[in-house]
């Protein structure tokens, strides 16, 4: 947007840029470069050479721009919400265990939910890089004990499915829970009423694998 005070053309039209396709710090420098070019034009009308300067030279992004843009995207990404499936080996020491789960997610601020029956799984809420340091933590502390009563790192720990979540299923999907299911039908409802039924069903071949 132009905005001509009543001496144009011997001053230059003070500037304005806005876009919904452009980010804020791409518009600012179209407008910088606009204010200089109007600064070594003569003092006549120049809205037309302005408006041509503007389609040739100063739409395409700076490197710099460039660069800003992809952090911004990298800052989205970590702040968007992501659900993981974790699958554990065996949980022998469950009140220690359970408890350690429960404390990470709380720390990490993570939405959690413990599965126990014949398969243990955890569901996980929260933004990618705290899910991948509560699995870190699941293989690198001693969160139980072996066959043999001496403590132990869940080394077998595997992620089945990961998703970025919906909205639906961030609404039903808060806090920490352990849930205890006796079969396949129970376990599918559990996922159901989480809205989750999708992950659900990426993660069955690698259930079954």
């Amino acid at each position: 947007m132009f905005h001509l005070d009543p001496s144009y053309p011997s001053s230059t039209p003070l500037i304005s840029i806005s876009s919904t396709g452009l980010s804020k710090s791409h518009c600012h420098n179209i407008r910088q470069k606009l204010m200089s070019r109007a600064a070594e034009l003569p003092p006549e009308p120049m809205l037309h050479q302005l408006v041509e300067y503007l389609q040739q030279e100063c739409m395409e992004p700076t490197d710099d721009q460039l660069a800003d843009e992809e952090k911004t995207g990298e800052e989205r990404g970590k702040q968007q919400k992501w659900t993981s499936i974790l699958m554990l080996d065996h949980i022998r020491s469950q009140k220690r265990y359970i408890g350690l789960l429960e404390c990470w997610s709380q720390q990490l601020q993570l939405a959690g939910r413990l599965l126990l029956g014949q398969i243990i799984l955890i569901i996980l809420l929260g933004e990618r890089p705290k899910i991948k340091e509560f699995c870190r933590r699941l293989k690198t502390v001693k969160v139980d004990v072996d066959s043999s009563g001496k403590k132990c790192k869940e080394r077998m720990m595997k992620v089945l499915a990961e998703n970025p979540s919906s909205f639906p299923c961030q609404q039903s999907f808060q806090g920490f829970a352990v849930t205890n299911y006796k079969s396949l039908s129970e376990l599918t409802g559990v996922f159901e009423k989480l809205n989750m039924a999708g992950l659900y069903q990426q993660m069955l071949p690698s259930l079954s694998a």
